[in-house]
């Protein structure tokens, strides 16, 4: 009886890892679907690369190809593959490596990552113990609920009237946000920055879920020890921005994933 013809492998690179000691793997999640196990290789001393054998028949070129056309398929890959990076956040430095990384064996990926040692060495100096904070900022057009209607014929024009008077001063007052905003959103992008180690804005093109147009789409990498007050400050700042028409989200923390890209 011939044995079962095992489907080739490649060697998939999560991220690349800089630790005093080598990370421990008990908590890493599974990763992507059909992959092994987590491991890791040894670059030199204290930097590690994150990897997985990963079956080309289900992963190779093609299959990808026709993978990145499923948005809900491309979205499992991205929060397995994210997962795992963000596992490893508590060493001194983390830098995740694109979805998708795949090599031929250890050795390439190994070689790749040692060719680009100056590189890498570079960003571990930006980006040792800090962590990524999000900062988003809308225009709250939340409507508001309407005012009870009266019965009487009079009241009702009265109110009409009103009403009608109502909503252009909202109107108003939602043009006049609308033309503050880049510059409040530009003062707020600076106390930020001035309370972090890096700071890059996103372009703000998109609209969210909830509430209005998207102002202020921004990644900040903090140290470790300022992540405390980075915090409470985005806190005070929302309130601040929700009296005034805006609103503020903060998000984190995370890898560097902004501050680790060409």
């Amino acid at each position: 009886m011939n044995p079962t013809k095992r489907s080739p492998t490649g060697t998939y690179v999560y991220c690349v890892v800089a630790a005093d000691r080598r990370p421990r793997l008990t908590r890493t999640p599974a990763g992507l679907a059909g992959a092994g196990a987590v491991r890791l290789l040894d670059v030199d001393k204290g930097l590690f690369i994150a990897v997985a054998d990963l079956p080309l028949d289900r992963y190779g070129e093609s299959a990808i190809n026709e993978g990145l056309a499923n948005l809900d398929w491309v979205s499992r890959v991205a929060i397995a593959h994210e997962s795992v990076v963000e596992s490893f956040t508590t060493a001194m430095a983390v830098l995740p490596m694109k979805l998708f990384t795949i090599f031929t064996s250890d050795d390439r990926a190994l070689d790749h990552v040692r060719r680009q040692r100056p590189r890498i060495a570079a960003l571990v100096k930006r980006v040792a113990n800090h962590q990524e904070w999000g900062i988003r900022v809308v225009l709250d057009r939340t409507p508001r609920s309407p005012a009870r209607l009266p019965k009487t014929r009079s009241a009702i024009v009265g109110t009409g009237v009103s009403y009608l008077v109502t909503k252009k001063a909202q109107r108003d007052a939602s043009r006049e946000l609308a033309s503050r905003a880049r510059e409040a959103v530009a003062a707020l992008f600076d106390r930020f920055a001035a309370r972090s180690g890096d700071a890059r804005r996103r372009a703000a093109t998109e609209l969210p879920a909830q509430g209005g147009p998207l102002l202020l789409d921004a990644a900040f990498l903090v140290p470790r020890s300022r992540a405390a007050a980075f915090k409470a400050f985005a806190a005070r700042e929302s309130k601040t921005l929700a009296r005034q028409g805006y609103a503020l989200t903060l998000s984190g923390p995370w890898p560097p994933y902004t501050f680790v890209q060409d």
